[in-house]
């Protein structure tokens, strides 16, 4: 009993998921549980406020590359009063975006093009084998 008190008490625990931490970590949260609230706190501002990725990086002190990472991945998105504002271009034809990587025509472009079994005959879209006898 005195060894697994031992071991359990070399830790303390994160506020909010209950992670395990070491003793000499600083924070009530865990690194993850930090960036969440980051996150959660940077969106509520956004939807409080009337502002620019360049505002929310300075009133968080956080990088503006982080705050362009989030409208990269689609987390965040910037307001549409804020269209000429944008320093984000859509990775295929440069039109402005604002979020992600691409704009919704190349974004439409792309899931149809996935889909579509190409310019040959029905026939020619079978499934090939390598080890084919008759050729």
């Amino acid at each position: 009993m005195e060894q697994q008190q031992a071991l359990f008490g070399n830790y303390k625990y994160c506020e909010e998921c209950r992670k395990p931490l070491p003793l000499t970590y600083s924070a009530a949260l865990c690194p993850s549980c930090t960036e969440q609230k980051l996150f959660r706190e940077v969106k509520e501002y956004i939807r409080t406020n009337d502002v620019t990725e360049y505002d929310v990086a300075e009133h968080f002190n956080i990088p503006r590359q982080r705050v362009k990472q989030w409208i990269r991945e689609g987390r965040i998105e910037y307001k549409d009063n804020h269209l000429n504002t944008i320093s984000m271009h859509c990775v295929k034809c440069g039109a402005p975006i604002t979020f992600g990587t691409l704009c919704t025509k190349c974004l439409r472009l792309q899931g149809s093009a996935g889909y579509s079994a190409g310019p040959g005959k029905a026939e020619d879209s079978r499934m090939r084998y390598l080890d084919d006898p008759k050729k």
